[in-house]
Order: structure tokens, then sequence, then C-alpha cells
């Protein structure tokens, strides 16, 4: 199959590969539907957030994909070409708990066509089923490994246990894919289920070892430790009455690569980790003390942290 340029003929700062999905909520106030899966999210955070972001997914020509598009571009985020290319745009199914959180069910159909990037966008993020699920995941390792040099990667596994196979199998796709980042973020459900038995710092070490530069792994309420090379450090959680945890390591993304693409000449000392991880702490608690994927605005991200 020959290769499709996919990018905005405008360069974007950022261009986030994944799964865009309608999340089907079903709690004890009834059911609603809310555009959602994660990469979406986070590329629908950025744009919250001011930020030139771009999508490149698989959606629908239907009234789903129709309203993943309008969510998308209600934040300014560039919906890609070839991105809708299915015949029927993929759910969800959100069951909520006593606590909050949210137990998923899918049905999803994941195929990217191969894609050449014309130009390096500063940050190429990718995630959760995106990077399991085949045909669609050796498209994205394939965008990867053109990145290599050229920009900036960005990785949250987000894993879907429902969707994977062996835990042998979600391993090895997930550590193949490791050496070709940058920043790894991950959540502590996801560092426990990969590395059962490694503390969260031992699996923090493990991601540097295998060649990413920036290891990230929130706690929810205990917080989000960031570990590079030389450093390791935890940033506290900042609280929040917690609506739903739905989006909130989403919107935690979006505000780190923020802070990646705002940390100017320092680097990754510890000081701007803990600028980084701090404010991706501070959009996580506003997106939980509402319902549904809603990461706050800059403005508010900004307000948050005048606090």
């Amino acid at each position: 199959m020959t290769a499709t340029p996919s990018l905005a003929p405008e360069p974007l700062d950022v261009v986030v590969v994944g799964e865009a999905l309608i999340d089907i909520v079903q709690s004890p106030d009834g059911q609603i539907e809310y555009p959602g899966g994660s990469p979406a999210n986070v590329a629908y955070g950025l744009g919250r957030l001011d930020i030139k972001a771009g999508l490149l997914t698989a959606i629908g020509r239907d009234d789903r994909g129709d309203a993943i598009t309008q969510h998308l571009q209600s934040a300014g985020v560039v919906l890609l070409p070839g991105s809708r290319s299915l015949g029927k745009t993929a759910t969800a199914t959100a069951q909520i708990g006593d606590d909050g959180s949210a137990e998923y069910t899918f049905d999803i159909d994941w195929s990217l066509p191969p894609v050449v990037l014309p130009y390096a966008p500063r940050i190429l993020h990718t995630g959760s089923i995106a990077t399991f699920l085949q045909p669609g995941a050796s498209v994205v390792r394939g965008m990867l490994e053109q990145a290599q040099g050229g920009c900036m990667v960005t990785y949250d596994p987000n894993i879907r246990r429902d969707l994977l196979g062996s835990h042998r199998e979600a391993l090895s796709l997930f550590e193949e894919l490791v050496p070709l980042t940058d920043v790894v973020k991950m959540s502590e459900d996801d560092a426990r289920w990969l590395y059962p038995g490694k503390d969260l710092a031992e699996t923090a070490r493990h991601l540097l070892s295998l060649g990413t530069v920036l290891a990230v792994v929130t706690q929810g309420a205990n917080g989000s430790l960031m570990a590079t090379r030389e450093t390791q450090l935890n940033v506290p959680a900042i609280p929040s009455t917690v609506a739903d945890t739905i989006g909130a390591g989403d919107s935690y993304m979006s505000a780190l690569i923020l802070g990646l693409l705002l940390r100017g000449s320092d680097g990754l000392a510890p000081t701007v980790l803990e600028r980084i991880g701090t404010t991706a702490s501070m959009a996580a608690s506003i997106t939980v003390g509402r319902s549904g994927a809603n990461p706050p605005t800059h403005r508010e991200l900004l307000a948050g942290m005048a606090r």
C-alpha cells in the first residue's frame, strides 16, 4: 500500500496518533455519551491548553464520528487527513463505580494507512490501544521510527487489559516501543500490571534502562513519581473532590506535554521536573472534579496554579 502524507499544511507543535471513540458512560443516574479515547483526549486537552495540535486517528463516517470531529474542532485540534476512514466509530462502555473509577468494555477496530511525516512536529505523542491492537499498532510503530532524531516522542501505554493478548505479548510490544521514546508516562495500575515484581521506582529505572529519557508514574491521590537517569522525585497530588476519574490521566499527559514544550534551556533539571509535575497534577485535579473527560483550559490551569 502506498504511504500517505497525513499532516496539516501548517506545522503543528504536537501530533497525536491514536484511537478516538465514544465513551458510553453508565451510572446510577443513567447513560450519556462523550467523545473519548486516550489519544483523542490528550489532543483535546492540548487544544484546550492553546497548543497547536493535530490528531491522526481512525473514526467512522457516522454520527458518532461527526460528534468526535466537532468535539476536537471546538478545542482547535486539527483532525488530520485520512482519519475518517472507517464505516463505524468505536465505542467504550464505562461502568462508574461508587468511588468514581471506571471499568470499560470496548467495541473497536484499529487500522491506519501507512503514513509518512512530511515534517516533524516538536512532539509526537501516542499511546493506549493504538500501540497494542493490530493492524494499526504496526503503523504507529513505523511513525515512531520515522520520528527518531527529528522530534521528541511521548508515550502513555494506558493499558486496556480486555484488548490485549497475554501479559508476555503485551510486555514485549511495550518494551519494543520504549527505546523509540523520550518520555514514558504510565499509571500505577499500568506499572503494577506490566511489572508485578517491581516497585514503582524500580519500574521507572527499568524504563530508563530501556532507553527513554523521562519516566513518569502517576499514583492518583499519592502524586506522581518522575525519574531521569540523574534525578528521582515525588510530586504531590493536588486534592480535589472526585466526580469521576475519566480523562484524568489524559489531562495529566496534556499538561505534561505543555510543560515539556515550555521547559526552556534547563532541560530536565529537578526544578523543571517539579514544575512540570505540579502543573500536570493541577490539570488532573481539575478534571476529576467534574464529570467526563473535561480537561482544563489554559486559563483555568493558570488560575489553579495561582491559588
